[in-house]
C-alpha cells in the first residue's frame, strides 16, 4: 500500500505501529483492513512434518547445547480497531539468536535474543516509527527472554509434539519483567528441534503507552512470538 500522500498519520505502539495515510482513508477503512490482514502471517507453529515427518531423540542425543538456526524467527502481533473495523498487524525478523540446553528430557536453560531493529511488516514507514520513536533500538537494540525454569520435553523426544509453557523473563525496552510462554516443542525426522510459540505483552509494563486517536484504537496487550529451529 503506498504510503507517500499529501497527509500521514503515524501512529506508535510497544511491539508494532500502525500506519495510516490518507490512502487508506481514500480506499476506505475496509479496504484497508482486508489489506493488512492479508499480510498478516499466521501464528507461529511446529512444522517438523516438512523434514520428513516427526523423529525422536534419545537422552544422550538429546543431552547438550542446541543453537538456533537461519530458519528461526521472532516478532510481534498486535490488534487494533480503525474505525469499526478489526486490523491484525504482524513484524518479523530472521534476526534472532537462541540457545537451549538439554538435560535427562529437560530444557535446563535457554536464552533467545531479538534484533528489535530488524523486525519489518510490509510497510517502511511504520517500521520506522517502530524502531526510532517507539522501542528507541539506538538505545534498547534488543529483547531477550532468559528461562527460568526447567521444563520437560521428554514427550517432544519420544517424537510427540508436545505442549509446554515457558517460565521466564523478558527484556524489553530497557524493562525486565517475568513472562510465560504457551509453545509447542517437536523433533524433525533429520533430528533438529523446533520451538514455536507466543508470550503475552502489556505494552505499558515495558514503558509505552498504546495509542488511541478516536478513529483507530491499538489494544493495550499485544504479543510476542517466535519459532526456533534448533541444532547441535
Amino acid at each position: 500500500m503506498g504510503l507517500r500522500t499529501r497527509t500521514k498519520v503515524i501512529i506508535g505502539i510497544a511491539s508494532g505501529v500502525v500506519v495510516v495515510g490518507a490512502a487508506a482513508a481514500i480506499a476506505g477503512p475496509v479496504i484497508y483492513a482486508n489489506t493488512v490482514n492479508g499480510q498478516a502471517a499466521a501464528a507461529p507453529s511446529v512444522s517438523a512434518g516438512t523434514s520428513g515427518g516427526a523423529g525422536k531423540l534419545s537422552a544422550s542425543e538429546a543431552d547438550g547445547t542446541w543453537t538456533s538456526t537461519g530458519d528461526s524467527f521472532a516478532g510481534y502481533r498486535v490488534h487494533e480497531v480503525l474505525q469499526g473495523q478489526d486490523v491484525n498487524v504482524v513484524g518479523r525478523t530472521k534476526d534472532v539468536e537462541g540457545t537451549a540446553e538439554v538435560s535427562d528430557g529437560s530444557l535446563t536453560k535457554a536464552t533467545v535474543t531479538v534484533q528489535v531493529a530488524k523486525i519489518s511488516t510490509p510497510e517502511a514507514a511504520r517500521d520506522e516509527y517502530f524502531r526510532n520513536t517507539a522501542l528507541q533500538t539506538d538505545q534498547h537494540p534488543t529483547a531477550t527472554f532468559t528461562l527460568t525454569e526447567p521444563v520437560d520435553v521428554s514427550g517432544a523426544l519420544d517424537g510427540a509434539t508436545q505442549d509446554v509453557t515457558l517460565t521466564g523473563t523478558m527484556d524489553l525496552h530497557g524493562v525486565e519483567k517475568p513472562v510465560t510462554a504457551d509453545a509447542q516443542v517437536a523433533v524433525a525426522k533429520d533430528g533438529t528441534v523446533q520451538v514455536a510459540g507466543s508470550i503475552p505483552i502489556t505494552f505499558e509494563d515495558y514503558g509505552v503507552q498504546a495509542p488511541s486517536l478516536g478513529f483507530v484504537t491499538v489494544d493495550p496487550k499485544g504479543s510476542v512470538e517466535f519459532s526456533l529451529d534448533l541444532d547441535k
